[in-house]
Parts: structure tokens; sequence; C-alpha cells
């Protein structure tokens, strides 16, 4: 499977409009190194033809195509309001320069 959905973290998407985006995001180093980190936002992407677009039992998620097969998790954190969704099983890559 691409990416497992945690029950938690499904009923809370499903709550927030049911769509999630997996995608890497760019870290900076002080020293001018870099790394991109695995992001999951409980939202549609801007460019959506540029994901593979998965739908898992009333959840569509986005992921980025390089994340797909990585064996990726999302769940979600927190408590009351101040509750979030992050993925976990996914190693830092280094930037493309």
């Amino acid at each position: 499977m691409a990416i497992e959905v945690s029950d938690r973290a499904r009923e809370w998407l499903k709550r927030k409009g049911g769509v999630a985006t997996v995608r890497l995001s760019p870290r900076h180093g002080c020293c001018g190194g870099g790394a991109d980190i695995a992001v999951a936002e409980a939202r549609a992407p801007d460019a959506p033809e540029r994901y593979t677009r998965l739908d898992l039992d009333g959840v569509t998620v986005h992921i980025d195509p390089t994340l797909v097969d990585q064996g990726l998790r999302l769940d979600v954190e927190g408590f009351l309001g101040l509750r979030h969704l992050f993925v976990e099983g996914a190693s830092p890559t280094r930037s493309k320069e």
C-alpha cells in the first residue's frame, strides 16, 4: 500500500473535508546543508496534477510520487482543537540543487 491512514486520522480528516496532501518540504541548515522532509496537510495540493491521488476509505490523499510505496503512515496528534496531522516513516532526503 502506498500509505496507511490511521483510524484516528481518517475520522479527523473527514471532519476537515476529507482531503490530505503528503509532500516534501525543503529545510535548510545553518551552514548551507538541506534536506527534504515529508509533511502532511489537511488540504488539497495547489497543483494536484503533480501528485498521485489515492482514495482510501472515504479520504482522498494526494501524495508526492517520490513518496509512494515508502511505507508511510498518516496519524493525528495533539488534543482538543490543537490537533494536527503528521506523517511518519519517511527518512529525510537531501535537497536537490
